[in-house]
């Protein structure tokens, strides 16, 4: 009768509950003494009803007595079967009262507060994160152990975040659902696209604050804040050379490999640095994109056009400090300091003639011709 009228007569004195039958109230009061007198026989798991050890053995005998009716799904408990259903009815009874978030659970309502709040519950115990989902912070963890649970069974690949498998694995199938709608290039990575659509629109987000020069891609503006700051966090193990992108010192590092790994389809030239194939391709092609803007002379290489316009300027960069001879080209400085040194690096195969600059041994060699 008291399902009828409501009446509770049993309550308790520590808090303000209430119930309608005395056996209830004595369950209830277990929350205030910490008494759990249901134990599970398989592990050390214990709890102060009856039916959440029913609810446990679950985990151990892999019952899963609930069904839903649609889809076939099967659950250990009747609250995550209502819950489930509400995928298939579209139902979100939960919402928020400051937005228009709603769901269909109310650990993912309380989980969304946080974003009003603020609230950063989870901390990390090595540093100072905090974050507002405890699942952000089990990820977290991994940066400092380690841990790589996911793996591709593929090839020896390993990573501590799921969704980095999944692109992954779209190396192996060749995967790219994102396409670009302007011309077509399409990307297994949705924050890949997002990147390129930059080079359609003109877009620059990321600006230095030294400088103000704008980049299309966070990643370029770190490493241009190392011309700035003169950081240098990539060194070699071999030499102790250091450099302030990661791309530099793989690079770098084919000077101790020996390792030449871009090559010439037409003659036997091979190189560790693919720009300075491109640069090699331009004798058989012929191209020379850089022009000179002041007699229309072309060169296959930009540094080769600097240098020149060195002939309309006047300018000579490189000055011999023993008696202020200058020029525009470093190599030219270098062979007048011979005069200097007096070496004499290049040597006739048929006599003992010696001089310091390659032209002249070309027409000493006419001698014994």
């Amino acid at each position: 009768m008291r399902t009828h009228t409501g009446e509770k007569p049993y309550s308790c004195e520590v808090c303000e509950y209430s119930c309608s039958v005395k056996s209830n109230l004595l369950k209830h009061m277990r929350t205030h003494t910490g008494e759990k007198l249901h134990t599970c026989e398989v592990c050390d798991y214990s709890c102060s009803v009856k039916s959440s050890l029913v609810i446990h053995m679950r985990t151990h005998t892999g019952e899963k007595p609930f069904s839903c009716e649609v889809c076939g799904y099967t659950c250990s408990e009747k609250p995550r079967l209502v819950i489930h259903m509400r995928t298939h009815t579209g139902e979100k009874p939960h919402s928020c009262e400051i937005c228009e978030y709603s769901s269909s659970e109310k650990s993912s309502l309380v989980k969304h507060m946080r974003t009003h709040t603020g609230e950063k519950p989870f901390s990390c115990e090595v540093c100072v994160y905090t974050c507002s989902v405890k699942s952000s912070l089990v990820k977290h963890m991994r940066t400092h152990t380690g841990e790589k649970p996911y793996s591709c069974e593929m090839c020896g690949y390993s990573c501590s975040l799921q969704d980095n498998l999944v692109t992954h694995m779209k190396t192996h199938t060749g995967e790219k659902p994102y396409s670009c709608e302007v011309c077509g290039y399409s990307f297994s990575q949705k924050s890949k696209l997002v990147i390129h659509m930059r080079t359609h629109t003109g877009e620059k987000p990321y600006s230095c604050e030294v400088c103000e020069f704008p980049f299309s891609v966070k990643s370029n503006l770190l490493k241009h804040m190392r011309t700035h700051t003169g950081g240098k966090p990539h060194s070699c193990e071999v030499c102790g050379y250091s450099c302030s992108a990661k791309s530099h010192l793989l690079t770098h590092m084919r000077i101790h490999t020996g390792e030449k790994q871009h090559s010439c389809k037409v003659c036997e030239y091979s190189c560790s640095v693919k720009s300075n194939l491109l640069k090699h391709m331009r004798i058989h092609t012929g191209e020379k994109p850089h022009s000179c803007e002041v007699c229309g002379y072309s060169f296959s290489q930009k540094s080769k056009l600097v240098i020149h316009m060195r002939t309309h300027t006047g300018e000579n960069t490189h000055s011999c400090e023993v008696c202020g001879y200058s020029c525009s080209e470093k190599s030219n400085l270098v062979i007048h300091m011979r005069i200097h040194t007096g070496e004499k690096s290049y040597t006739c195969d048929v006599c003992d003639y010696t001089c310091s600059v390659k032209s002249s041994l070309v027409k000493h060699m006419k001698t014994h011709q």
